[in-house]
């Protein structure tokens, strides 16, 4: 079914590179990929530090040795371009190249020139030096970025791919931002995408460039208007399309970027999103629960829950379309439950958005009979059972019809077991929607004095909280009047 496509021409050492990048960037979701992140410190290994020192010297040597030869050599320049790619993975070396009298201008002069080999070479000690740790060396690749924006124009794929990420990895940095959005970054990638539009490697690699830029400090004054007023809004749109064979990769970039740009309601974002979530949440309802799907989920979720906030009530069916996406939402509330608990708390947020304003979605969880699972996680802790709770109110305020039902599925010892815990939000919500309950039927209020609620409400009366002491001798008060 989902599965992280691989894209077939990337490279040897290369393709770990971009692997990294790109994981760099969703590693900020520091709650989501903490588990990721834990088993990439377990796997590395330190050297000592004289080891570091020598092997330094040993990069930089090797990057003065190198450039001469460059400078000099007719048709081993390609070999000696591949060399130098491999040596400027080194942070020390990266510094020593930039350093070199007309080392950029000569490398630019390489990726202009005529050599396709040397092109594609020189492309790579870029895309090497693109990723440097040191402030310094993104200015210094400034000369080679008009070039590579126009080569997002191009034909070959690997080279296209190659210009994008180091494009992604140039412009968090002011002076190159400045100078990439002055150049017509944006243009170029909505060009790009256009026509590229079927080929999941350059998709994947344009969504990163473009998170990268969605991300900096002035994107939002100055980025996103430009983006909305292009055409990579429906376009990564079009990305958001269920298609297993095209893969999750692009998509999720795709997804990151739709997270950042917070103002797509009117060109259906919500309903896009709200779809593939319904395909997601079918597909792990079926034991489909594929590796990195998780990283799809999440910009999903948070496109879907922002744009709820800002979307009308009169309209919000018809914006979101299929109700069906609250049995999805549960689904992948119960899948990532344990393993992903942040992932199952935006579950959670996104079902008490949809269920604040609409009686639709209210009626949806209880027609499809969600409400028994969604009762069995109050017990749970970690802020999920809060925003559960919140959901089974909704549901009682706004169908309060549904409160019998509600209180025939179990809801009410559930709520008692609410009213011990030592979560104060906890306990003050599971007394209003007790109360919810309790006036909605005389059944339902002869069962909660049978069982003892009077009693354990009277209890709270003597809680050290204040809060839940008021809250507690309000309802008893409300309970005998009714």
């Amino acid at each position: 079914m989902w599965r992280l496509s691989k894209a077939h021409h990337k490279f040897g050492r290369h393709c770990g590179n971009l692997d990294e990048f790109k994981v760099k960037r969703r590693e900020h979701e520091k709650e989501l990929r903490q588990a990721r992140r834990d088993r990439q410190l377990v796997s590395r290994r330190l050297l000592p530090v004289n080891e570091i020192l020598t092997l330094s010297m040993s990069f930089c040597q090797d990057v003065i040795k190198l450039f001469h030869k460059l400078l000099h050599s007719g048709s081993q320049k390609e070999v000696h371009l591949k060399s130098m790619s491999k040596v400027l993975q080194n942070p020390s070396a990266q510094l020593t190249f930039i350093k070199q009298e007309n080392s950029m201008h000569f490398l630019v002069g390489l990726l202009t020139g005529s050599n396709a080999a040397c092109r594609l070479q020189a492309a790579r000690c870029l895309l090497e030096l693109s990723h440097s740790p040191h402030a310094s060396v993104a200015p210094a690749c400034v000369p080679s970025t008009p070039y590579l924006l126009t080569y997002l124009s191009g034909q070959s794929t690997k080279f296209t791919v190659l210009c994008l990420y180091t494009l992604g990895n140039l412009c968090p940095a002011d002076v190159v931002r400045d100078k990439l959005v002055a150049q017509g970054i944006i243009p170029a990638l909505a060009n790009c995408v256009e026509n590229q539009r079927h080929n999941l490697a350059v998709v994947e690699a344009a969504g990163f460039t473009l998170s990268q830029l969605l991300q900096t400090k002035d994107a939002e004054k100055k980025l996103i208007p430009m983006v909305l007023a292009s055409s990579l809004p429906s376009h990564l749109l079009s990305v958001l399309t269920p298609d297993p064979e095209f893969g999750l990769a692009a998509a999720i970039e795709c997804a990151w970027c739709l997270y950042y740009l917070t103002s797509l309601l009117s060109l259906g974002a919500l309903l896009a999103c709200g779809s593939l979530l319904v395909s997601l949440g079918g597909a792990v309802a079926e034991g489909n629960q594929e590796d990195g799907m998780e990283l799809l989920i999440c910009p999903l979720l948070r496109c879907v829950g922002n744009l709820l906030s800002s979307c009308p009530v009169e309209t919000l069916s018809s914006h979101v379309g299929d109700v069906r996406v609250v049995v999805a939402l549960v689904a992948l509330l119960q899948a990532y439950l344990q393993t992903q608990p942040a992932l199952a708390r935006e579950c959670t947020w996104v079902l008490n958005n949809l269920t604040a304003h609409s009686t639709t979605f209210c009626s949806a969880l209880v027609t499809f009979n969600l409400v028994p699972g969604l009762i069995q996680l109050l017990p749970f802790s970690q802020g999920i059972n809060t925003m559960v709770l919140r959901v089974l109110a909704n549901i009682a305020y706004k169908e309060r019809q549904s409160c019998v039902q509600l209180a025939h599925l179990g809801l009410l010892p559930a709520l008692w077991a609410t009213l011990k815990m030592a979560d104060r939000e906890m306990v003050t919500l599971g007394m209003d929607v007790l109360f919810m309950l309790v006036v909605s039927d005389t059944k339902v209020a002869e069962e909660f004095v049978r069982q003892g609620g009077i009693s354990l409400l009277e209890a709270l009366q003597y809680n050290s909280e204040e809060e839940i002491r008021q809250r507690a001798t309000l309802h008893c008060h409300l309970f005998v009047l009714f």
